[in-house]
């Protein structure tokens, strides 16, 4: 039984009449599904009215570098210094991806767990993040959690957005094998939007982890559903971060680019 959504559902993916002021592409007259948190229990409540962050720990709410250590696309994920690539202000979090004079692109994540596994995890439940994404070919800013174990590990991803297309982003579902790279699998749908508009203002993109099935949420309107792998078995931890890159060019990227992020919350789902 889906407990949490105010209206029912009338097809499998529906995107909300389009409006002057809609984020969605029109595509079809239907009513998406509409989740409200508000009476969820509320586990994570980062405003970002300071930030809570070292390089990696232990004891900060955040670290700047994935718990594994492992780092991706074409701008390295820096320890916080001053001003860099993290200024928080009037509630909002900056974060700067930004060439330096050797020419290489430095930029920043967040990680709510360090790599003794310490910090803020959760397996079922709603969450969230309100943000507002870089213009520009070549960014590639991404909210997404992930569930490590000893042989899976699932990579649950909420928003990738990449800057080379304005009118889409992409929510995906990854189940990774590390003993067999081979037998990994991954689940992808793409999200239309009316182009340009992730990066002229704030979004909430959301998902909301059952045991039985993972639902994806824009501006809390269900996008996309999946069933949940057999293999999630461990807490997720929460990533936030400004990548570059992701395969596409980087040679017209906007220096610096920025990623503003509003909030990011964790809600618990009450029981059936």
């Amino acid at each position: 039984m889906d407990f949490f959504f105010k209206v029912s559902r009338t097809m499998y993916f529906c995107a909300a009449v389009f409006s002057a002021s809609a984020v969605f592409h029109s595509t079809s007259p239907c009513q998406a599904e509409v989740i409200d948190p508000d009476s969820f229990a509320l586990k994570l409540d980062e405003n970002f009215d300071w930030l809570d962050v070292s390089a990696r720990g232990p004891g900060t709410r955040w670290t700047a570098h994935t718990p594994w250590n492992g780092d991706f696309g074409d701008a390295q994920f820096t320890d916080p210094v001053p001003d860099f690539p993290f200024t928080v202000k009037n509630g909002v979090l900056r974060i700067e991806a930004r060439k330096s004079a050797d020419g290489k692109w430095k930029s920043g994540l967040l990680a709510s767990t360090d790599a003794n596994g310490d910090g803020f995890k959760q397996r079922y439940g709603y969450f969230e993040m309100r943000a507002r994404f870089p213009a520009g070919e070549g960014v590639w800013p991404a909210f997404w959690l992930a569930s490590r174990g000893v042989e899976k590990a699932i990579e649950v991803d909420v928003v990738e957005h990449y800057g080379h297309a304005p009118s889409q982003y992409t929510a995906s579902l990854h189940i990774w094998d590390r003993k067999t790279p081979a037998l990994s699998k991954s689940f992808h749908q793409s999200v239309p939007v009316v182009a340009g508009a992730l990066s002229a203002d704030f979004h909430t993109y959301g998902v909301a982890v059952q045991e039985d099935r993972i639902k994806y949420f824009l501006d809390r309107k269900e996008v996309w559903s999946i069933e949940t792998p057999r293999e999630l078995e461990h807490p997720f931890t929460i990533l936030i971060d400004l990548g570059l890159g992701a395969g596409w060019p980087i040679d017209k990227t906007p220096n610096p680019s920025v990623m503003d992020v509003d909030y990011v919350r964790v809600w618990s789902l009450p029981p059936d």
